[in-house]
């Protein structure tokens, strides 16, 4: 994910995730194998004064040398009533590349972690009616030369939790004014909690659910699937079906 001369924005969301990430990168950059640069983005969409402070102070604690700049997404997302969340993810990722971009960067780096990926799985497959997954890293189709990494692939949820508890550190959960109370849950978001309900209901019956949901993504027989997209091209099993007698 890292090359030589890369100049990567690891992006601070204040949670305990991308928090985490940044201070990976700071060891991994004083410890570097090759030539790369850093910059720590912190944007705002319209955080709250005392949220706000709050990303600010665990910075310092972790003695993470944040840039911060202003947008208004909060305010435009309040307008819209379906799926705000989705609409507010999508507008920050937007941002974020674009002040990346400004700042020399050609990578951004994003806190998703293991169980973002297997939960991302299983709610494309029951609630979207497809096999998707989060790539590991991605080249931006509207930000030219830009490419989306995410370091914590593999880095299961339960060890940033306890990377967090045992050095004492207390980071935002959710900062965004649709779930202050004024307003209901995303339902995508409320679908994310279900489906992180299920796995781990379904890990008390087999400890290595999470473990074979991320392995299924890489273990696909395309002669065992009905149909498929590859780019903007449809493929199904009948094409070629008789070719194979």
């Amino acid at each position: 994910m890292i090359q030589e001369g890369d100049k990567i924005a690891i992006c601070i969301s204040g949670g305990k995730d991308s928090m985490l990430l940044a201070k990976c990168f700071q060891e991994l950059k004083r410890h570097r194998k090759m030539n790369f640069e850093l910059v720590f983005l912190v944007m705002d969409p319209g955080y709250s004064q005392k949220n706000k402070q709050k990303i600010i102070d665990n910075a310092e604690i972790l003695n993470i040398p944040i840039i911060m700049f202003k947008t208004s997404i909060f305010e435009s997302v309040e307008k819209i009533e379906d799926h705000p969340c989705y609409l507010c993810a999508r507008m920050r990722r937007g941002y974020l590349y674009k002040k990346a971009q400004e700042l020399g960067c050609n990578k951004i780096a994003l806190g998703h972690h293991f169980n973002d990926v297997i939960e991302t799985v299983l709610m494309g497959m029951l609630y979207g009616a497809q096999i998707q997954t989060m790539m590991p890293k991605v080249r931006s189709t509207s930000h030219p030369g830009m490419e989306l990494i995410r370091p914590l692939y593999y880095v299961k949820e339960i060890d940033i939790i306890a990377w967090e508890r045992k050095n004492g550190l207390e980071f935002l959960k959710c900062a965004c004014k649709m779930t202050d109370g004024s307003r209901g849950t995303d339902q995508i978001e409320s679908k994310r909690q279900e489906i992180k309900k299920l796995i781990a209901s379904l890990k008390e019956i087999y400890d290595n659910i999470d473990i074979n949901i991320m392995r299924s993504t890489q273990n696909v027989n395309l002669d065992t699937i009905i149909s498929y997209y590859k780019g903007n091209e449809s493929h199904n099993f009948l094409d070629d079906y008789d070719k194979k007698l």
